[in-house]
C-alpha cells in the first residue's frame, strides 16, 4: 500500500517547530532525523535536516533547508477536536508560542504555517441535510476567530 506523507519545508527552526507540535497535539511523536550528507541546492553537506514525525497518528516530514517558498493558506493542517477545552488548550498554546489568530478557527504559527483548530462536529453541522441549519452554522462560524462550539451548536439547533 502506498503511504502519503506531507512534507513541510522550513527555512530554519524545523526541529523547534516539530518539538512544539508534538508537545501540544496528543498521539504525536518525533521519529527519525536525517542530515543529508551531500551538497544540495540548499547548501553544503550537513546543511539539510529531515525530521520524520507524526501528529495524531498522521505522518509528516519537516525539512530544514533554507529559504525557498514561504508557507501560505493553500496548505493548512486541521486539528479536529471534540471539546471546547481541547480547542482552547491548543489554540492558546499556539498563540503563546508566537502564533497569530485569524478568522474561522484558523491561525498561523510563528513559522508561518496555517492551522485550523476546529471541532470535529463542524463539518457534520455544515453538511447537514437541512441546508438552513448548515447555513446558520456557517454564518456563525464566519463571524468567529477562535471557534466556540456552544455558539455553533446553538446556531445548529436554531
Amino acid at each position: 500500500m502506498p503511504k502519503v506523507v506531507s512534507n513541510l519545508w522550513f527555512a530554519e527552526e524545523a526541529r523547534k517547530a516539530v518539538e512544539f507540535y508534538v508537545s501540544i497535539i496528543p498521539d504525536s511523536r518525533i521519529g527519525r532525523t536525517t542530515i543529508l550528507p551531500a551538497e544540495t541546492p540548499s547548501g553544503p553537506p550537513g546543511s539539510v535536516e529531515l525530521i520524520e514525525f507524526t501528529l495524531a497518528g498522521q505522518a509528516f516530514v519537516a525539512m530544514k533547508a533554507g529559504p525557498f517558498d514561504s508557507f501560505n493558506h493553500s496548505f493548512s493542517i486541521a486539528v479536529l477536536l471534540d471539546s471546547q477545552a481541547e480547542i482552547d488548550r491548543i489554540w492558546d498554546a499556539f498563540l503563546a508560542n508566537g502564533g497569530t489568530p485569524e478568522a474561522c478557527g484558523w491561525l498561523k504559527d510563528r513559522w508561518g504555517l496555517s492551522w485550523q483548530i476546529v471541532p470535529r462536529s463542524l463539518s457534520e453541522m455544515v453538511a447537514d441535510s437541512d441546508r438552513e441549519r448548515g447555513k446558520r452554522v456557517t454564518e456563525v462560524m464566519l463571524g468567529m476567530v477562535k471557534i466556540d462550539i456552544s455558539a455553533l451548536e446553538k446556531a445548529f439547533a436554531g
